[in-house]
């Protein structure tokens, strides 16, 4: 199901400007767009109210704080009818930082942060294939991240 909301020219503006830094004040988007501050304001605030903006966030450095391996891992699960429960429990996991329910091989695919490959395997072994419902696991290890960005703002 796809929900269109009304977004002009000045709020995919705005939106432009913001993406690349949440941190920047609302008067320099303003000049910027050649309105006011108050109107970057209401704008934003619609934007949130409506879910096109979700938050906003620092982002962490993995590799600064220790994870030095990313990895992604193909989740196969015994019935598709235990996903919200093996969801559950790989919340519980800080080092699983997103999760995807998907077609193809694979019920579940997530990404996970390691000190290293040592801790990975006992991430894999002690944590993600205890979890009732999962059969087994593919484990890709990430070499180097070459993009990542936001949506296009169109």
């Amino acid at each position: 199901m796809s929900t269109k909301f009304q977004i002009d020219t000045l709020d995919k503006k705005i939106l432009a400007i913001i993406k690349n830094n949440a941190r920047i004040p609302f008067l320099e988007v303003a000049r910027e767009c050649k309105i006011s501050g108050a109107a970057v304001h209401q704008r934003v605030q619609r934007l949130i109210k409506i879910g096109v903006i979700k938050g906003t966030q620092f982002i962490l450095d993995p590799k600064r704080l220790g994870y030095h391996t990313c990895a992604f891992m193909g989740i196969f699960l015994e019935k598709a009818s235990m996903f919200k429960d093996v969801v559950e429990e790989l919340g519980k996991i800080p080092e699983v930082t997103e999760c995807h329910y998907i077609m193809g091989n694979y019920s579940i695919f997530v990404k996970v942060f390691a000190r290293d490959n040592e801790h990975l395997k006992q991430i894999l072994l002690e944590r993600v294939q205890v979890i009732k419902g999962i059969t087994r696991t593919e484990t890709l290890i990430s070499l180097e991240q070459s993009l990542e960005r936001q949506i296009n703002i169109e």
